[in-house]
């Protein structure tokens, strides 16, 4: 029989390579978006038509007229941020509850699961692993461990379920000596008021949906959340999420079958930047780093944080076109280079013990970056059309990266807006 397929889309760094845009150019060619990992620690910032949006648990998809957008059941999902996120996109004229489907099998963030955050990342002192504190990884822990409260709960005696949760987090809480519950109070009343915001949406087994629309030859993206190097086994434990954020958490989080995959889109940007604590082999300390930082705007769309900047890292990306099984790539920001005599790429590592490796290595926190130097272009792409009009320069970067990676680029982003999009 034959059936739709689904393409995957998702980060190839350490978050931030700007999924959001690119979902965004990408759907009018699907009929379904669907979102399958990750929490609300994650923002998607999107602009057009002079209006800037940030999605943290909706699909991109959602702008886009007639789609559906699932959530689907490898999604962890904080109904009181939920609800904030979903009404300023009402208000601006998008109808939410006609496209969005969410799954029973999504589990929630408590707001004791923010405590047991903040009360985890303290009692690790330097060691911390520098989480955003919304409860994201305790939530994971819970469902692994089999202690998590579902979206499907709510549907049926919820108010018992979520009491048991709550108790068994405040003796958890008790046991780390924990005290600073400032805020708890409001929190968890916003908290049960975005419970039953969530009751106005259709609740689904998205498993059982998404196959529904495969057998009906609809094709259908998937949106991961953060980059290849924050998985739970394959980026830089322990500095990762608490999920799988790689090609395989498609088809975990949203209960479909491998051969059921297509194209895997693989984002990156031009240059490397990473949020919060952890190795990073090609971070700039100095004024180069600094400028990254402010022509790219590197601040997280969700905390504001500053991202650390660095060279692209092609050992790096290597290994996650090999893991993700990338068909495509797509690069971001490649104008926020625009000014440089000089771009370099790290090209290989030096491991302590001074060979050389272009494998990713279980470690990284001693490597040094090897790298090769390009010329810069000096040229202003934001106006770029077409490729035709891209500089030299460039055209030999663009054509050195598909050389290392063995990987096409097939769209190249040269701005924030939908419009600064070359699909080459």
């Amino acid at each position: 029989m034959n059936t739709g397929k689904v393409d995957v889309l998702l980060g190839l760094q350490w978050g931030d390579e700007g999924k959001g845009k690119v979902v965004d150019v990408l759907t009018p060619r699907y009929d379904v978006v669907a979102r399958f990992q990750g929490g609300p620690n994650a923002g998607h910032t999107l602009e057009f038509e002079g209006q800037k949006y940030v999605l943290r648990s909706i699909p991109s998809g959602i702008f886009q007229g007639g789609k559906v957008n699932i959530i689907g059941n490898g999604v962890v999902l904080a109904p009181d941020l939920f609800m904030g996120e979903a009404k300023d996109l009402e208000k601006s004229g998008h109808p939410l509850k006609e496209r969005l489907h969410i799954s029973k099998k999504a589990h929630l963030i408590m707001p004791t699961h923010r405590i047991l955050d903040r009360a985890y990342e303290a009692a690790k002192g330097k060691d911390k692993v520098g989480t955003t504190g919304k409860g994201i990884g305790p939530t994971y822990t819970d469902k692994v461990s089999r202690n998590g409260l579902r979206v499907g709960d709510i549907l049926s005696d919820f108010e018992n379920k979520y009491a048991a949760h709550k108790e068994r987090h405040m003796k958890m809480l008790a046991a780390l000596g924990w005290t600073d519950f400032e805020g708890f109070e409001e929190t968890e009343k916003l908290w049960m008021e975005g419970i039953d915001y969530m009751k106005e949406f259709k609740f689904v087994d998205s498993e059982i949906e998404v196959n529904h629309l495969l057998r009906e030859n609809m094709h259908i993206l998937c949106e991961g959340a953060q980059g290849t190097m924050l998985d739970v086994d394959f980026g830089s434990y322990p500095f990762v999420t608490s999920s799988n954020t790689i090609c395989a958490g498609a088809c975990t989080g949203l209960g479909i079958g491998p051969n059921k995959v297509g194209n895997v889109y693989g984002i990156m940007k031009a240059y490397c930047t990473r949020v919060g604590s952890g190795p990073f082999p090609t971070e700039l300390f100095d004024e180069t780093g600094k400028t990254i930082r402010d022509l790219g705007h590197e601040y997280g769309a969700v905390t504001g944080r500053e991202r650390r900047c660095g060279w692209i890292d092609l050992v790096q990306l290597r290994y996650s076109v090999m893991v993700n099984g990338v068909t495509e790539l797509i690069m971001m920001k490649s104008d926020v280079l625009d000014s440089f005599d000089t771009i370099k790429a790290c090209v290989a590592y030096e491991l302590p013990d001074g060979s050389k490796t272009k494998d990713f290595p279980y470690e990284i926190d001693n490597v040094k970056p090897i790298y090769k130097e390009f010329p810069g272009w000096r040229k202003d792409m934001t106006k770029c059309k077409s490729q035709d009009e891209f500089p030299q320069a460039f055209r030999d970067y663009v054509a050195f990266l598909e050389d290392y990676l063995e990987t096409r680029i097939g769209i190249i982003s040269v701005g924030p807006d939908r419009e600064q999009t070359i699909v080459l």
